[in-house]
């Protein structure tokens, strides 16, 4: 199983409460946080949702 390492690279201010609450379900919070996960579906969608937040670097389990 591969995982994907995430890395918050923008702020959540003026961004919308649904945002906000995905960003923090992937367990960031903060520019610069960084955290790993299983790829699944699910998480693919969180992804879509804050691209502009983010940047997701592939690794192989």
């Amino acid at each position: 199983m591969s995982t994907v390492k995430i890395t918050q690279v923008r702020s959540t201010i003026g961004q919308s409460k649904v945002h906000e609450g995905t960003i923090r379900a992937l367990g960031l919070g903060r520019i610069g946080r960084s955290v790993e996960h299983k790829e699944s579906p699910e998480l693919a969608g969180q992804l879509r949702h804050v691209a502009h937040l983010v940047k997701v670097e592939g690794k192989d389990a």
